[in-house]
């Protein structure tokens, strides 16, 4: 890898490994439907000029039905659940749960019809992954904890599902304005929940929400999608998606320094062995893999 790669890489990992933490800071105060709604309005605002300027928009309009599922799957969902569990959950174990996507992608290959051949590799890697995911959440996490628990379990697959709509479906479509597109739909759904629903903050929120809030909407929503480009450009799609073992670690890093949250064996124990089983059940698939359209990844 160039040096340029690393830096890409390392700048990629750190603003898609730091979301946890902005959003347990910004739902202290905030109520996740206005997290949300903030964060994808700012972003999809600040990649509008870029996405005009291209010609992408009414582009990826036209692909509005395909477009409309994976802005639900990858984000309209995802993101409000997100926000809510961890209203419960520490901000690393919310990130080490959402480590297991890549196992639920397995899954979903199937259903969409285009199942992977196992090794016994692969088979080892879901057992390990699961079984890292089941000392997260008996050993690591609160019984009173298991419904944040649940909502997680359905952004991850949400996030298994959204990639796999774009490879499917719009696997032609630029990747800036499919983003800036969903990123401002989000925006129009969760504006009239705000509205109605009494979510709008009835004072302004301290300076450390308002600065979280925006670091989640500039640098790991709009910002982290141009880093991603560029990374695609410069290692390739499939390596890109290492990406992936990188997030959990800076989430647990973040919440312990900033949050003083606990790290306890269990937490390391589990994180490795999720580690491992995503590594295991994809290290096959990426092997052999055909070059894959520069489609968007997960929103985290």
């Amino acid at each position: 890898m160039t040096r340029r790669g690393v830096v890409l890489f390392a700048a990629l990992g750190v603003a898609w490994g730091i979301p946890y933490l902005l959003i347990k800071v910004a739902v202290g105060e905030l109520d996740p439907a206005m997290v949300v709604l903030a964060r994808s309005a700012l972003g999809g605002l600040l990649l509008l000029p870029l996405a005009v300027h291209r010609r992408q928009v009414l582009v990826v309009l036209r692909r509005w039905r395909p477009l409309l599922i994976y802005t639900a799957v990858e984000i309209v969902v995802p993101w409000y659940f997100l926000s809510t569990a961890e209203q419960r959950l520490p901000s690393s174990t919310a990130g080490l749960l959402l480590a297991a996507v890549p196992l639920v992608g397995v899954g979903v290959a199937f259903l969409f019809g285009r199942p992977e051949r196992l090794s016994g590799a692969n088979w080892a890697g879901i057992v390990v992954g699961m079984l890292g995911v089941a000392a997260l959440v008996g050993l690591d996490v609160a019984g009173s904890d298991l419904v944040a628990v649940g909502q997680v379990a359905i952004v991850v697959v949400g996030y298994a599902i959204g990639p796999a709509i774009l490879s499917k479906w719009m696997p032609d479509l630029p990747a800036v304005g499919v983003v800036t597109v969903s990123l401002l739909i989000a925006a129009l759904v969760y504006l009239p929940v705000v509205l109605l629903t009494g979510a709008l903050p009835t004072e302004v929120p301290s300076a450390e929400v308002i600065a979280s809030v925006v670091t989640l909407a500039v640098v790991c929503s709009a910002g982290a999608f141009l880093i991603m480009f560029a990374l695609i450009a410069e290692i390739g799609p499939v390596r890109t998606t290492t990406i992936t073992y990188v997030n959990p670690a800076v989430a647990i890093v973040a919440g312990a320094l900033v949050l003083g949250e606990r790290v306890t064996v269990w937490t390391a124990v589990g994180f490795g062995l999720v580690l491992v089983g995503s590594y295991l059940v994809t290290r096959r698939r990426r092997a052999r893999a055909a070059p894959e359209p520069k489609a968007a990844p997960l929103l985290d």
